[in-house]
């Protein structure tokens, strides 16, 4: 397991995930503190960017490195890891036992963010008593990190299809797809605008999964790119779809079962079924394939 040294490259930095993760592991444990932090770019080593119920700024900034402290040592084994008194504690060394004596901690958590094999994190959950934090916290702890890998997994994934989507025109899909030029007009293959499709498909069901605003914004953006285009039945203006509706159709367009589209959108089946055919009222079309065929017509759909 290695650590991450450089990050994605994105703009956005995960501390949105970071904060909502302690305010949930807050919650489900009662414990009183939290805090953590990502692998700083380009630098083995955890920077303490988030904290919760802390009393002092003692522990904000702090730089974790690898095998250093309780967090460093989760880092390096890549599992969670904890003491009962840290203070005391034989099993960690004790480079950080300024700040954390400042703040009163005494029993400590740190569960190491992992994707794709690489720590890309770590949370903390600390109490000011000195007694073990049992396994019902630590389940809970390990809960809140993966669902910070989900996020930073979803990031991922969404800025890799950014490109794809925003960039149109003679991009490498292009090349690959064998588009050729008629009177200097790029004439789009039927391989390019499928992976159009589904790169439309993918960003409308990532977008709803992404905590950080701006980045869900940018992604719904780039869908707008993909459907920029005046229809034959009047563009995008003539028919009024609810994003969630639009969400489901653009699964449809792909292919998907509705069961298929409940759990990429992370729907009951039922639910879906009632967007489905809310959407083909709007859209006057008796059946999922009319209202897919509909929905490009007015340029809701690429």
């Amino acid at each position: 397991m290695a650590v991450e040294p450089g990050g994605t490259g994105t703009t956005a930095d995960g501390s949105v995930e970071i904060r909502d993760a302690l305010l949930r592991l807050r919650r489900a444990t009662g414990l009183p503190v939290a805090f953590g932090g990502l692998v700083e770019p380009g630098r083995p080593q955890v920077r303490i960017s988030e904290l919760s119920g802390t009393c002092t700024g003692a522990l904000r900034a702090l730089a974790v490195g690898s095998g250093n402290g309780l967090g460093g040592r989760a880092v390096a084994l890549a599992r969670p890891c904890a003491v009962s008194d840290y203070p005391a504690s034989r099993r960690i060394s004790h480079e950080y036992d300024v700040p954390v004596a400042a703040e009163g901690l005494r029993s400590v958590l740190a569960v190491p963010v992992v994707v794709r094999r690489r720590v890309r994190g770590v949370l903390y959950g600390a109490l000011r008593t000195a007694q073990p934090l049992g396994d019902r916290v630590l389940r809970a702890a390990v809960e809140s990190a993966r669902d910070v890998e989900q996020a930073l997994l979803v990031r991922e994934e969404a800025y890799g299809l950014l490109p794809e989507a925003a960039g149109g025109g003679e991009g490498a899909a292009v090349r690959e797809a064998g588009i050729v030029r008629e009177g200097g007009v790029v004439r789009e293959g039927a391989v390019v605008r499928e992976r159009m499709r589904e790169a439309h498909a993918a960003l409308r069901a990532l977008a709803p999964r992404i905590a950080d605003p701006a980045l869900r914004a940018e992604l719904l953006a780039a869908c707008g790119l993909l459907t920029a285009h005046d229809g034959p039945d009047g563009g995008p203006g003539a028919v009024s779809l609810t994003p969630r509706e639009v969400d489901v159709l653009a699964c449809v367009a792909g292919g998907a079962t509705n069961a298929d589209t409940a759990r990429r959108l992370g729907l009951r089946p039922e639910t879906v079924k009632g967007y489905l055919r809310s959407a083909m009222r709007r859209l006057g079309a008796r059946t999922r394939g009319e209202a897919v065929v509909a929905a490009r017509r007015a340029g809701v759909l690429p």
